[in-house]
């Protein structure tokens, strides 16, 4: 009986024990972070979204969260990662903390806020609801999710550059109410938009990254602080903004038991919360009404000191409070009588155009008939001194025409000074890699703020592991920064970066997305150089051609490899690698050193004789492995001049020498035929389809019709040439050969000549301008060309020359090899 009760007492001491670790994981809360920087838009790149995102998600690493980010994201990348974060929150528990911020443009548009990606194509505002996306979504999805709190940050309240119609936009963001659990902030007061940031950061994000470091701060604390500071910072011309759902406590940071008293106590900081506005002097009234942010708090200052230079700035920050809630309480409502209700309050108000257009959903009257209900709203109409602030679609606090007085300096009962390392911070480095945001210098948090307790460690965060250290997180920055120019591409530097840069350097970067993740290694292989892309990175922008260069791998270019692409090295010439035309005199593959014979003897080479390889920006190469019978020396005439680019069967890459092996004619005497020339890959070297991917840099190999060839024949004299974007002769393909006639020009067949290229596939007539003088070609390094077996079709016999022209003779020096 006694060692049955041992028995059960210990039983139920390990209930207890594992029911109190289940509690102590429970109580540990996992945080999310999703955050986004926009700056590279099609209107005109903006200086700071993209550094502001860094620092704001550097900063959520350093408090436990479990950051996925990115910049520059086109409408498709932007919705398909929200997507994906907002499954990870769903699976991440009741507990959770979620904290999404969005830096760019923003817009509103009829009672709606949306973030715009760098693909959108604003033309007139019934374009924002399909190129942005809305706020609404996100706001709503994360609210019916079982998260324990939720803060949403816009810093998109900005200028936009959209076409000037008769029909504007209200301007900066529209107010909105947070749903329960759920805070949402703005970098500027609704219907107020902030100055652009000259750089490194806006004035905003780094106001909030200093707030979320300060341990035991709480979120309202945190935010109204941010909101101080950059008031204080922009001289007035920024007032953000901040509404609270929010019940249960939360702080970024602990404070140590140890940490040094703050200079205004709990309890003397809320007394002067609950203080009358009055009861303050003149500046620490402004500050107070700041700090409180409400209608009734600027309206006590404005009632107290009437003739104080902060009234103007403060009836300024009235009108556009008023005007917000009026607009919002208007589209609530949702009825023609509301909105006729704004527009007699408001006629050239900020949302005019919005009621008016939706007047004409309702299909009523623009304008306010002379008898209907008005609306009753919940604050009074303006006063006249007001209407000047609000009569325009948008409010800048640093508008000129205001001549607003600077605000005062900030008591410190109000807000501590900025910290000594934390005033002026150095711009990041260039990111490294596509969709990547800039990784900040790290600036560790004081020695008396704490980690969160309460969380559960994200996989992976050095930041976290490291908040207080001076060389981990930055050396290992700064380390992977000196190694750039050691010629790592973009994947090399995010596959293989844990062995050159160390596994610590990659930690500290903001993880992409996974959709994003798989389009970076998408678009590294498509751009080994690693460097970023233009707006839309991640699919082909709107109404643009996609180069081919940048969506084809290299080796699938033209059929023939780059040079050195893929890893793949330079090809050698005695030895030595190709560079900029040199070691080429000497063709390994013509046997008895006889391709320094590929020009005439008595002719003269103003252009580029191309003998089976692939020209590339104007650079050929005269060695040609698979020329047959090492009669390459012929190409050319003996007594020909050698004005213009001959092509025999190879692609041709960038427009240069067109027309899929329209050769050379010389000034023969006897108007001598060419032999036909076999190209790479068995492709014959005239192809009688005339193929018009040559002409833009694509080499398709396909045969001539019924496998027949014919050969090239050179009719009288003339200064011709097979190039497509200059230097041209009439050559017109008949799907059997091209043929080459003579060009008239003063009896002598030479000159500029202006002619149509038409090619027999379909494709529109293009105009050939001659050019006066051929460049001289630059020689670049070229692929060793993958030799196949070249097979041979049966070929017709040749037709027997009409009467009266001299046969060819042949076998004798100097001569082709008669056939059998």
């Amino acid at each position: 009986m006694r060692m049955l009760q041992k028995f059960l007492s210990l039983f139920v001491l390990l209930l207890v024990v594992a029911a109190s670790a289940t509690g102590a994981l429970a109580q540990q809360q996992k945080r999310l972070a999703f955050v986004i920087g926009n700056a590279a838009y099609p209107s005109g790149a903006m200086v700071t979204p993209a550094n502001d995102a860094g620092l704001i998600a550097q900063t959520l690493q350093a408090a436990g969260f479990d950051v996925v980010g990115a910049r520059d994201v086109d409408q498709e990348s932007l919705r398909g990662a929200l997507r994906d974060f907002l499954g990870k929150v769903s699976a991440a528990g009741p507990d959770a903390v979620v904290f999404v911020y969005l830096a760019g443009q923003g817009v509103q548009f009829e009672g709606e806020n949306y973030f715009l990606p760098v693909d959108a194509q604003i033309a007139n505002p019934a374009d924002v609801p399909l190129q942005a996306m809305r706020l609404s979504d996100v706001t709503k999805s994360l609210a019916g999710l079982p998260t324990k709190v939720n803060i949403v940050v816009l810093d998109a309240a900005r200028p936009n550059a959209f076409p000037q119609t008769n029909q504007p936009l209200a301007g900066g963001l529209a107010l909105v109410d947070p749903d329960p659990n759920m805070l949402i902030a703005f970098n500027a007061a609704p219907g107020t938009v902030a100055p652009e940031g000259k750089g490194p950061y806006g004035a905003y994000a780094q106001a909030l990254a200093e707030m979320m470091r300060d341990g035991g701060l709480s979120l309202d604390d945190v935010f109204d602080r941010t909101r101080l500071r950059v008031n204080e910072v922009t001289q007035g011309a920024e007032v953000p903004w901040n509404a609270s759902k929010i019940s249960a406590p939360f702080v970024f940071f602990d404070r140590a038991p140890d940490a040094p008293a703050p200079k205004v106590s709990e309890a003397e900081s809320q007394a002067n919360r609950t203080r009358e506005i009055r009861d303050f002097d003149a500046h620490d009234a402004y500050v107070a009404a700041l700090d409180r942010d409400t209608l009734r708090g600027y309206e006590d200052f404005v009632g107290a000191y009437p003739h104080d230079p902060m009234a103007k700035r403060v009836r300024a920050i009235i009108a556009a409070r008023r005007e917000a809630i009026t607009w919002r309480e208007t589209w609530l409502r949702d009825t023609p009588e509301a909105y006729w209700s704004y527009l007699r309050r408001y006629p050239h108000g900020p949302h005019a155009w919005d009621a008016r257009r939706r007047l004409e959903h309702f299909e009523a009257a623009l304008e306010p008939p002379e008898d209907f209900t008005v609306y009753a709203y919940d604050v009074p109409p303006p006063p006249e001194e007001e209407i000047v602030y609000v009569d325009r679609p948008v409010l800048y606090f640093d508008d000129p025409d205001f001549d607003f007085d600077p605000p005062p300096p900030i008591a410190v009962i109000f807000l501590p000074p900025r910290p000594r390392d934390f005033i002026e911070l150095p711009p990041p480095p260039p990111p490294v890699g596509i969709f990547l945001l800039p990784t900040p210098v790290f600036v560790p948090v004081p020695a008396w703020v704490n980690p969160p307790h309460d969380v559960f460690p994200p996989p992976d965060n050095v930041i976290f592991n490291n908040i207080h250290n001076t060389t981990i997180i930055n050396n290992t920055t700064i380390n992977e920064n000196n190694n750039q120019g050691g010629g790592l591409t973009t994947g090399q530097k995010l596959t293989a970066g844990a062995v050159g840069l160390g596994a610590a350097a990659l930690a500290t970067k903001v993880a992409l997305p996974a959709l994003l993740q798989k389009k970076e290694a998408v678009l590294s292989k498509q751009n080994p150089g690693g460097l970023p892309l233009k707006p839309g990175q991640g699919g082909q922008q709107p109404g643009g051609a996609t180069p081919l260069s940048k969506t084809l791998p290299a080796d699938k270019l033209t059929g023939h490899a780059l040079p050195g692409a893929d890893g793949k090295t330079l090809p050698l010439v005695n030895g030595k690698p190709v560079l900029n035309g040199q070691n080429l005199p000497n063709n390994p593959n013509l046997p008895n050193n006889k391709s320094k014979k590929l020009l005439n003897k008595q002719g003269t080479a103003g252009g580029n004789a191309v003998t089976g390889n692939p020209v590339l920006n104007g650079q050929n190469l005269p060695n040609n492995p698979i020329l047959p019978n090492n009669k390459s020396k012929k190409l050319l005439n003996k007594q020909g001049t050698a004005a213009g680019n001959a092509v025999t069967g190879n692609p041709v890459v960038s427009g240069q020498n067109g027309a899929n092996g329209q050769g050379q004619n010389g000034t023969g005497k006897t108007g001598k035929k060419l032999r036909k020339i076999p190209g790479a890959n068995g492709t014959p070297a005239a192809n009688g389809a005339n193929n018009a991917s040559a002409l833009n840099g694509q080499n398709s190999g396909q045969n001539p019709p019924n496998g027949k060839f014919k050969k090239l024949h050179n009719q009288g004299s003339g200064q011709t040439n097979g190039q497509a974007n200059g230097q041209g002769n009439g050559a017109k393909g008949n799907g059997n050969g091209p043929k080459f006639h003579k060009l008239p020009a003063n009896g002598t067949g030479g000159g500029n000549v202006q002619q149509k290229f038409k090619v027999n596939n379909g494709n529109p007539q293009l105009k050939v301008q001659g050019q006066p003088k051929p460049q001289r070609p630059e020689f670049h390094a070229q692929p060793k060309q993958q030799i196949q077996q070249v097979h041979r079709q049966p070929q017709a016999q040749p037709k027997p020359p009409p009467p009266g022209v001299k046969k060819p003779s042949c076998g004798h020096p100097n001569e082709p090899a008669c056939k059998k």
